[in-house]
């Protein structure tokens, strides 16, 4: 930082200060905080679902490698040949095509129509707080000069330029700090109203693709089901419903 930046950073802290214990007025813009409060929530929210939009991406790829892993022991327990053997090769083909299908069609087309539109917008964000920041450090020095030309008005100085002098630099910080406030106040607007129709074909490709993701694994395993031996799956369904009827039968699953 340059001696100059030092200077300014540190008139403004202790121009900070000073507003804290009152002995310098501070600007209120209730219109401004208003806007600030609606932009922080817009940032917040979609830097969450940004975060968690990825992370779902990231789960089907654990569970597409977890469902291959499964697959591979599953076919250590069978010979070829046996009973079930030929569901266990069934099912490593499916997890496989599965597997296949979460790195290709599911994750480019959700990187393109989910996950970076969702990163644009959070790119973002770091102008505008980079922006607001400068507007907070240019009314700090508009409060300053300000509360000076106060004090020159109540204090008449010895020299007879001093007040004029005081009051030009105060009109000037107030045309650069109005210059950055107006140009927040305008655009936090705009930047909030463009959310949906921006969001909205994101949330509709969220859900579509994760249907057609679904939709086909769910058609693969279900497929497997004639591979097992006729018996097996009614034995195995009959002995889930009679756990779930022990379990309905507790009073801690009561209903109320």
């Amino acid at each position: 930082m340059s001696w100059h930046g030092l200077k300014k950073a540190v008139s403004r802290a202790t121009t900070s200060v000073m507003q804290s214990t009152g002995a310098i007025d501070k600007t209120i813009d209730r219109e401004f905080e208003e806007e600030e409060k609606r932009f922080k929530s817009l940032e917040n929210k979609s830097e969450n679902l940004h975060r968690e939009a990825k992370g779902y991406l990231d789960a089907v790829r654990g569970m597409t490698l977890a469902q291959q892993r499964i697959a591979e022991t599953i076919t250590g327990f069978y010979e070829e040949g046996s009973p079930l053997g030929y569901a266990g090769a069934q099912y490593k083909l499916a997890v496989t095509k599965l597997d296949e299908e979460a790195r290709t069609e599911l994750d480019t087309t959700y990187r393109v129509a989910v996950l970076d539109p969702l990163g644009r917008l959070s790119a973002v964000f770091p102008d505008f707080n980079e922006a607001r920041k400068i507007r907070a450090k240019k009314l700090l020095d508009y409060d300053r000069v300000r509360s000076n030309v106060r004090k020159l008005i109540e204090k008449p100085s010895d020299d007879p330029q001093r007040l004029p002098r005081a009051e030009a630099e105060s009109a000037a910080s107030r045309d650069i700090y109005e210059h950055y406030n107006t140009l927040l106040v305008t655009e936090i607007p705009r930047l909030i109203d463009l959310r949906v129709p921006y969001l909205d074909p994101c949330f509709e490709a969220l859900v579509k693709s994760q249907a057609r993701f679904n939709a086909s694994a769910f058609a693969k395993l279900d497929a497997i089901r004639t591979a097992f031996p006729p018996g097996e799956g009614r034995g195995l369904d009959g002995q889930v419903e009679g756990v779930l009827g022990q379990m309905r039968e507790l009073t801690i699953c009561a209903s109320h």
